[in-house]
């Protein structure tokens, strides 16, 4: 396993829910009314996302396990590996839901959730990054 890409992509991650943070808005209603502020939320949090699934990824290649057959697999094979318990991995693949839905626009975004995200998500993306950083560490 490559440490360095790893901690690469670590680094942007925090970038990404540094990110949030910095723009989240106080209330929901903020976010319904403002598209910019939308835009930075919706792509950051996709971008987290997906930057987790590239490291779990990147993680398994480099074990004895299969790779995934989905995104959401990822996060079931890293508590098989035992890198993530199982509450971080549920959060994670309920994450992969809400990417799928903003990258494909299965369904009109909403703004409530990603709210939500904004500012109780923050924390399943900041223990995946501490899990991976005690993995790669051991």
């Amino acid at each position: 396993m490559d440490q360095r890409v790893i901690k690469e992509k670590l680094e942007s991650l925090r970038r990404c829910y540094r990110r949030i943070e910095e723009k989240r808005p106080e209330s929901a209603e903020e976010l319904q009314d403002n598209f910019d502020l939308q835009d930075i939320l919706s792509v950051n949090i996709e971008r987290a996302v997906q930057l987790c699934v590239d490291i779990g990824t990147h993680i398994i290649a480099n074990s004895e396990f299969q790779a995934p057959t989905s995104l959401g697999e990822t996060f079931e094979i890293l508590e098989e590996m035992e890198i993530l318990d199982s509450k971080i991995a549920n959060q994670m693949k309920k994450a992969v839901g809400f990417r799928n839905i903003a990258v494909h626009a299965y369904r009109e975004i909403n703004w409530d959730i990603v709210f939500h995200i904004s500012h109780k998500g923050l924390h399943d993306l900041k223990a995946f990054a501490k899990r991976i950083d005690e993995h790669i560490s051991s």
